[in-house]
Order: C-alpha cells, then sequence, then structure tokens
C-alpha cells in the first residue's frame, strides 16, 4: 500500500520532470489549464491598472522565483539585508510567514528570532536568528509589513517570495532561477511545479541562476538561452552557495553523516555536503516545512545509527522548525551547516541593482497649456530630486515646452490637424481619424508599456483622457493634476469622478469647488495653472497685450488683432506686444502679416506709423507690463486674467466654454477688428469696469502653489525622497 509519503514522492519527481505519469497528465493537465486562465486574466488586470497595486513608502526589492521551492530565495533575501547594511542604510524584511499560524491583521514584527515558529513560519524565525539586528515583518498582507516597517525607519525593504504578490509593487523584481531543476516538466501548477509561465521573467529587472556551479556548463548554457529570450542578457546574474562554518558541531573532513531535511530541494544539501568533503551514509527528506516532532526525531536516531554516521546533519531552516526540540536528543552529534549565497560578478550585480532602484519619474500632459504647467512641475521635481531620472509623455504634439525646459521625452511625436483640440468639432475628430489619430495612440500605449516596469506612478496634468491613457498603457495609477476641468465649466461627469476617485492616488483640482464635487482624493491647494506665473502674480502696466493662439489660425487671428490694433492707436495707445507660442509656424504667419500690409522687421512687425512689438517668451513672462489683452488662447488667457488683466476674447464655441471659468473677467465680442477694439476701449474709459474685471480674474483662477503640493506628496507620502537616498547610499 502506497503511503503519503510515497505519494508525495511519486508527484515530485513527476512535476520536476524526472519520471512521465500518463495517469498524473491525464489528472493534473486540465487543471493547469485552469490555472493558466488565472494567470491570464490577473495579468491581464494588473498591466492595465484595472487591479490595485499598493504602493509601499520605501523601495522594496522582490525576490522571487517562478518555481515552488528549493531556489535559495531565504539566504538571497539575507545576503541583500546584509548588503544594504553595509552600505548604512537601515534595511528591514517582510514576507507573508508561510505555515505560521497569525491571525492577527497587524503585521507582527520579529527581532532575534523571538517569536515561535508557529506563528510566524520557519524562514522568518530563521531570518531573524541570522540577522537579529534586522526587523522581520510577517503580514499576511505585505504592504501593512513594509508599513510597519516604514514606522520603524526602516529605508530599504527586501520581500521574501513576492514576485506573484502583484497587489503591492516593488521597485526592483529579482527573480531566482535553480540550475539543478530550472523548470520542472514545464507544467504550471498543479501539473508541475511552475507557478507563472516562463514569459513572467519580462516582469522581472533582474534574474539570477542559482546553484550554477552544481550543473555542467551546457546545461547552464542551454537556461540562459532559454531566459535571454524573456529578459535582456545584462539582466542575467549568476550565484552559488558557499560555506560559512558549522554551528554546533564541526564535522572531521571525510566524516560520515546522516542527513535530514524539510526544503523544496532536499537533494541541493546532500550534494552540498558531499562537496565540502561528508560522506553522506543516507539521508531523510521530508516535506517542505515540515515541523519535527520527537518521533520524528526517535525514528531519525535508529535511521541515523544504523548507518553507523559519525553526524547527523541539517539545515539551517530544519532547526526553525525543531520549537521545543534541543540538539541533545539526538545521539549523534549535530551539525548544521552555515551557508552564504555567493554572486558571480558581484559588483555588475549591485551597480546593476543601484540602476534598477534609481527613480524614474514621468510626468505626462495632453495639450499646449498642459504642457506648460507640466513642464514647471518637472522642473520642480528636478529640483526636489536631482539625482532621480525625470522625463515626459506629451500625449499632443512634439513637447515644445519640456524640450525647453531641458526635459527628456518619452512618447513618440503626436501632430494631427486639431492639436488634440477635438472635442468641439466632429469634423475635427474626422481629420485627426484621417491623419492617423488611432494609430499614434497605439504607439503611445506601446511607449507606456516599454517604460512601466521602470517608473514611478506618473504625474498626470491633463484631462480623463490622459487619465485613462496612462491607466492603461502603464498599468500604474498616477498622481493627476486635473486642469481640463472645473465647476466654473460644468465640472466632471459623474462617471469622470468615479474614475479619478478609483484610479489615482490623489488628484489636485484648479480650485476648491471642484475638489469638493469629486471627493475622496482630491484636494485644492492653489491653481496648477497658476504655478505657470511662478513669481509674476501681477501685471500693472500700459502694454496692450495681443495674444494669436498657438494653433494654425495663429495667422488669421493675428490679422484681427493688427487691426484692432490700429484702431486702438489712433485713440493714442500705443504700447503693444504681440505673444507668439512656441507651436506657431513662423514662416506662416508672417505671410498671414504681410497680406494685410504688416512689415516684419527684427522683433517687430509695423505699419504707418504703428509699431507692434514680438515676443515669444512664456506669457508669465511676457504679460509684465500688460494692461488689458485682446487674446485668442486658452491657457494664456486664463493666466492674464489671474494677473489682474482683463481678457476681450472672440465669441465662438471654445471661448464661451472659457468664459463660464473667467466670468466677468473677459469680455467676449464678434471676431472682428472694429468690435475687440471697440471693447477694448470701453473697459479702458471705465474704471470702475476696468477693476472689477481685474479682480475677478484674480478671484476665479485663484493663487499658485499646487506643483509645490505635489513635490511635497511624492516626497513625504509616496516616499520618492527615500528612494532616491537609497540610490545614493547603494551607487558604488
Amino acid at each position: 500500500m502506497l503511503t503519503y509519503t510515497a505519494v508525495y514522492e511519486r508527484y515530485i519527481n513527476y512535476a520536476k520532470g524526472r519520471r512521465n505519469s500518463l495517469l498524473l497528465d491525464v489528472i493534473l493537465t486540465p487543471c493547469s489549464w485552469i490555472t493558466r486562465v488565472i494567470m491570464a486574466a490577473t495579468d491581464f488586470l494588473h498591466s492595465h491598472g484595472l487591479l490595485n497595486a499598493s504602493l509601499p513608502p520605501v523601495p522594496v526589492i522582490s525576490v522571487g522565483n517562478l518555481t515552488y521551492g528549493g531556489t535559495n530565495k531565504t539566504p538571497f533575501t539575507i545576503m541583500l539585508a546584509e548588503y544594504a547594511l553595509s552600505r548604512g542604510l537601515k534595511a528591514g524584511i517582510v514576507t507573508r510567514g508561510y505555515m505560521g499560524s497569525n491571525k492577527s491583521q497587524d503585521a507582527i514584527i520579529i527581532t532575534n528570532g523571538n517569536v515561535p515558529r508557529d506563528i510566524a513560519g520557519d524562514e522568518a524565525v530563521m531570518i531573524s536568528r541570522k540577522l537579529p539586528h534586522v526587523p522581520v515583518a510577517v503580514s499576511k498582507h505585505r504592504i501593512d509589513g513594509v508599513n510597519a516597517l516604514r514606522d520603524l525607519g526602516v529605508e530599504l525593504v527586501i520581500a521574501d517570495d513576492a514576485f506573484q504578490h502583484r497587489n503591492m509593487k516593488r521597485d526592483c523584481d529579482i527573480v531566482l532561477v535553480d540550475a539543478l531543476c530550472p523548470f520542472g516538466n514545464g507544467k504550471l501548477t498543479p501539473a508541475g511545479i511552475m507557478r507563472e509561465n516562463v514569459s513572467a521573467l519580462r516582469r522581472a529587472h533582474m534574474v539570477v541562476i542559482t546553484k550554477s556551479s552544481m550543473v555542467s556548463p551546457a546545461a547552464l548554457r542551454n537556461i540562459y538561452h532559454t531566459l535571454s529570450r524573456y529578459t535582456e542578457p545584462e539582466n542575467i546574474f549568476m550565484s552559488d552557495i558557499s560555506a560559512d562554518g558549522w554551528n554546533f558541531t564541526e564535522p572531521s573532513p571525510g566524516a560520515r553523516v546522516y542527513a535530514f531535511s524539510a526544503t523544496g530541494s532536499p537533494e541541493t544539501f546532500t550534494r552540498s555536503l558531499a562537496d565540502r568533503g561528508c560522506v553522506i551514509t543516507g539521508s531523510t527528506a521530508f516535506r517542505d516545512h515540515h515541523r519535527y516532532t520527537h518521533d520524528d526525531i526517535h525514528q531519525l536516531n535508529e535511521k541515523s545509527t544504523q548507518t553507523q554516521a559519525q553526524y547527523i546533519v541539517c539545515t539551517e531552516k530544519d532547526l526553525a522548525n525543531m520549537d521545543g526540540i534541543s540538539p541533545g536528543e539526538f545521539v549523534l552529534p549535530l551539525a548544521v551547516p552555515k551557508i552564504r549565497v555567493a554572486i558571480h560578478e558581484p559588483e555588475r550585480f549591485y551597480s546593476h541593482l543601484a540602476g534598477v532602484l534609481r527613480p524614474e519619474i514621468v510626468i505626462a500632459s495632453n495639450g499646449y497649456g498642459e504642457d506648460a504647467i507640466a513642464s514647471v512641475l518637472a522642473r520642480k521635481m528636478i529640483a526636489a530630486y536631482p539625482l532621480s531620472k525625470v522625463s515626459a509623455f506629451p500625449l499632443v504634439g512634439s513637447g515644445e515646452a519640456f524640450i525647453k525646459a531641458g526635459v527628456n521625452i518619452l512618447s513618440a511625436k503626436s501632430v494631427t490637424p486639431s492639436a488634440g483640440i477635438f472635442k468641439y468639432s466632429l469634423r475635427e475628430l474626422w481629420n485627426d481619424l484621417r491623419a492617423g489619430l488611432l494609430g499614434q495612440v497605439r504607439e503611445q500605449l506601446r511607449d507606456w508599456r516599454s517604460v512601466s516596469r521602470k517608473i514611478l506612478p506618473p504625474v498626470c496634468v491633463g484631462d480623463v483622457y490622459l487619465l485613462a491613457n496612462t491607466l492603461w498603457g502603464s498599468g500604474l495609477r498616477p498622481v493627476f493634476v486635473a486642469t481640463a476641468k472645473t465647476v466654473y465649466i460644468s465640472g466632471h461627469w459623474r462617471t469622470e469622478r468615479m474614475m479619478i476617485r478609483k484610479f489615482t492616488l490623489r488628484t489636485w483640482t484648479r480650485d476648491e469647488p471642484t475638489a469638493l464635487q469629486i471627493g475622496d482624493k482630491a484636494v485644492y491647494s492653489g491653481s496648477p495653472i497658476m504655478d505657470l506665473l511662478g513669481d509674476n502674480v501681477s501685471a500693472s502696466g500700459d502694454v496692450i497685450l495681443l495674444l494669436p493662439g498657438s494653433r494654425k489660425s495663429a495667422g488669421r487671428n493675428a490679422a484681427i488683432l493688427l487691426g484692432a490694433a490700429e484702431i486702438l492707436c489712433e485713440h493714442g495707445h500705443k504700447l503693444f506686444r504681440m505673444v507668439l507660442a512656441p507651436t506657431v509656424d513662423t514662416a506662416s504667419f508672417f505671410r498671414e502679416c504681410e497680406s494685410v500690409d504688416w512689415k516684419h522687421e527684427g522683433d517687430a512687425l509695423t505699419k504707418s506709423g504703428v509699431t507692434i512689438s514680438l515676443t515669444a517668451e512664456e506669457i508669465s513672462r511676457a504679460a509684465i507690463g500688460g494692461k488689458l489683452l485682446l487674446g485668442m488662447g486658452g491657457t494664456a488667457n486664463q493666466l492674464c486674467a489671474g494677473m489682474g488683466i482683463p481678457v476681450i476674447a472672440p465669441d465662438d464655441k471654445g471661448k464661451r466654454v472659457q468664459k463660464k471659468l473667467l466670468g466677468n473677467a473677459e469680455i467676449l465680442t464678434h471676431a472682428s477688428s472694429a468690435a475687440m477694439a471697440e471693447c477694448a476701449l470701453r473697459v479702458l474709459a471705465d474704471e470702475g469696469l476696468y477693476g472689477f474685471m481685474s479682480d475677478t480674474g484674480r478671484r476665479r483662477m485663484g493663487r499658485p502653489g499646487a506643483g509645490d503640493d505635489v513635490v511635497r506628496y511624492t516626497r513625504d507620502v509616496l516616499g520618492w525622497g527615500i528612494r532616491e537616498k537609497v540610490y545614493r547610499m547603494l551607487t558604488p
């Protein structure tokens, strides 16, 4: 009759590919198909941000594998913690506490192995005994353990066996592959030992082949070739287990030993003993994590003496499973080898690890005005995190504002006829689709996927479409700066509010009423648009500003504005400044101006004694000294209103939407030179009206400050500041 142990051994030999079994194939293979479907669905949901992954407040290195048992995760975890300590960091370890009975919802903190194995699990106790000054958090929900360690001042957490734990984002995923049994029979559990397909290595930052010296060079090359199909060769490393002395007693060279163990790979243990010069007289392998009883010790005593062994030997992990059993209960001297992980090419390994842990910050935006706001925020991030890599991801246009700010751009150019603004016109949408809009969106999603495993949660500046694009492409829930909508302009739809609450880490709005409308996760700490002004929060001068806009219609708009300037000049107003957006095609623009008899001379346009100075400066500087704005712009119009400059704009669909925001700070009139000039003269002649418009603009647009608060949040809540410190401390 087959015993439980015999059945288990047959199953393990089948799952590890050591023997075939038609019966097990028939029974278990269909079950592995179910596993495959579940894993694929889980991966899809996480890859597109539909399942939430908690962001730990400190950097986390995960040590995991693709198979069940036996890849030396625990000694590897210990090695990383020791390295962090040697670099001056306070390290901690988090584990689920497998085979422990912790029923508490709170994390248990272990130091010096001071919690029983029954509660914390054998591996947690073993780690704590090996590293008595490193706190080990045991928690069913690893994020709770990380938070508890952070409260103790831990700066870097190593998560034991967390590669499949997708509910918590990690800064570095290290996957270990056992050279002796890399993939078993190649099937997913329960038909094999694979927890995921080998293709899951695409998520890994580093892959380490363990026990590499225990296989032939040909076998090692085959493993390396398989791994390199799913990860870059520079991400692949090798390691071995090396001797580090003995516990209790040390067998003499050539001593006869009896080995027993309850590990995922007992054959590795016996082979390592032989490599250390021991003669194996016999061995007993228990199921992984087996808790030893006094009856087990009695049977081991009988077997070991029957083989005429001189010593009885087990692993350090087995010691953690011997609560209530003393070494004196063995009839033979107990010897427990100490082991260490030996990394091949350690300098390359630790240098690569530091590079992976370098924080990478991405600022995404979708529109010319949004790019300008995002570029200001990018400069703030660069100042706050000088060692981090800060990049931009503009969805619309070529990212001129980022280029000007010296920020690297990750996304491909997306230039369409509407310049990204098609929501007011189905014709514009159709033109964009004909120009390849869908292809550009697909390319953007590919760009997101290419960086998703490297970056911190993105910072999005724009609308809910940008939020959806970022979430679907990167799978990361972003920090969201909602610049596109306000309660003054209808506010966010119910679906948009739901998306913001569910799929963002925190949202900054343009005004307090909008934050109240969104509710959970939304805050107001100043207008992100007003951050564009920097210290220039007022204008106070005599210059009449002319703003033709940033789109392809800028030349036609300029003709109207120039005509209005001629009329104003006739009424005694002599100071004019036209502000050109960086996106304006200047050659086409000046041709339009010349068609209405204006001459372009250097930094000015002239006609019949009227001079219009030209500037391409940012509106925050160009508006200094401004008294009144004749504006065809979007964000720039709003900024001028926020500086107390009354705005005259043409009456069209887009400006009517803007009017809801600016209220009485803006007057809409017919899009003609005469109408705009007449309106401007009326405002300039009426001090009461002028003051009312100026005060309304400042009140409606609010104060600056959102950008600084975003930086504070990322530093103090999301832990980006500590990540920068860890990168600095680990950089060789």
